[in-house]
C-alpha cells in the first residue's frame, strides 16, 4: 500500500510536469535516419504504442518496468502501471516522429525507433524523458545501440535523483560477488557493478571476469567482432584488468554461474578513473 501511494504522488506530479515543461528537451540523441510521422491511438505498456496505420511500436532504448523484475503478479506491479499511465499522458492522441538507427523492426514484427513528440515547432525526445524521470532504464540490443551514451546519462540523473523506479529496492544496482542473488535473477534485465578480475579470450569469446573462481562467479562474454563495445579498451581487453566497472544486460546461466552477454545487448560502463584495488 505504501508503495502504492507513494506511486500515485509521483506520477500526479510527473503529470503535472508534463503539462508545464513542454519546451525542454535536456537530452538530444543525433544522426538518426528520419522516419514518418504518426499519431498514437493505443498504449500497450510503458514502452509499446499502437500507431494510427495500426501498427505497433516500440520505444527502443527505454526499457520500462515489468512484473518479472520483482516477480511481482502479472498486471499488478504499481510500478509497470505507473510507467504506463505517464506514457498514456505523454503521448496518446498526439503526433509523433519516428527517427531511426540500424535495425527498424524487431524480431514480433514491431517498429524500433526513437520517438519525437512534436510539441508546437519543438520536439521532445520521448525515450530521454521517460529515462531521466526514472520510468524506464537505459539499455541496447544487438542490432540498435544508438544513444546509448545520452540515454545512460539520463538514467544517471534519475538514479541521482532516486526518481520513479530508482526509489525501489527492486532496481538497486547488484554487487558482482552476490553469485548465488545473481542466479536468482536470471531472465531478468540488471544492473551489476564490481571489479573486473581477469580477462580471457577463448574460442573468439572474450570474458571479462569478476571472480578468480570463474566457474561459479559473475562474469560478463562478447564476441571479439564485438571488442568495440569495451571502449578505450577495444583493443587491449587486458587492460580492465583492476578496474571497476557497471554492466547492464540480462542475466544468463553459464554453467552453474551467472554471466551477462554484451553481444546481444547490453552495456558497460568505467565507474572510476583509477584502478580498483586488486583482490588478494
Amino acid at each position: 500500500m505504501l508503495l502504492e501511494q507513494r506511486l500515485s504522488v509521483a506520477l500526479v506530479a510527473l503529470l503535472g510536469i508534463l503539462g508545464t515543461a513542454a519546451g525542454e528537451s535536456p537530452e538530444e540523441c543525433r544522426g538518426l535516419d528520419p522516419g514518418p510521422t504518426r499519431t498514437v491511438t493505443r498504449i500497450l505498456d510503458g514502452e509499446t504504442v499502437v500507431l494510427d496505420d495500426a501498427t505497433q511500436l516500440r520505444l527502443i532504448g527505454a526499457l520500462a518496468p515489468r512484473a518479472v523484475d520483482a516477480d511481482a503478479e502479472p498486471g499488478a506491479w504499481p510500478v509497470a502501471a505507473a510507467a504506463t499511465e505517464a506514457l498514456r499522458g505523454l503521448v496518446l492522441g498526439k503526433s509523433i516522429e519516428l527517427r531511426f538507427a540500424s535495425e527498424r523492426t524487431d524480431r514480433y514484427g514491431r517498429l524500433q525507433a526513437q520517438v519525437y513528440l512534436l510539441e508546437g515547432e519543438q520536439l521532445r525526445w520521448v525515450q530521454g524523458y521517460l529515462v531521466r524521470e526514472g520510468l524506464a532504464r537505459a539499455y541496447t540490443l544487438a542490432g540498435n545501440r544508438a544513444c546509448a551514451t545520452e540515454l545512460l546519462a539520463a538514467e544517471h540523473a534519475a538514479r541521482e535523483a532516486r526518481r520513479g523506479l530508482w526509489a525501489e529496492t527492486a532496481y538497486q544496482i547488484r554487487q558482482s560477488d552476490k553469485f548465488s542473488e545473481l542466479l536468482r535473477y536470471r531472465a531478468t534485465f540488471q544492473v551489476v557493478e564490481g571489479t573486473i578480475v581477469r580477462v580471457a579470450e577463448v574460442r573468439g569469446t572474450i570474458y571479462l571476469n569478476f571472480d578468480r573462481n570463474w566457474r561459479r562467479g559473475f562474469s560478463v562474454s562478447l564476441r571479439r567482432d564485438d571488442r568495440h563495445l569495451l571502449g578505450e579498451h577495444a583493443s587491449n581487453a587486458k587492460g580492465l584488468e583492476g578496474r571497476r566497472v557497471r554492466v547492464r544486460g540480462w542475466i544468463e546461466q553459464g554453467g552453474s554461474a551467472p554471466i551477462i552477454n554484451l553481444s546481444s545487448g547490453g552495456l558497460i560502463e568505467m565507474i572510476a578513473d583509477v584502478p580498483a584495488p586488486q583482490p588478494h
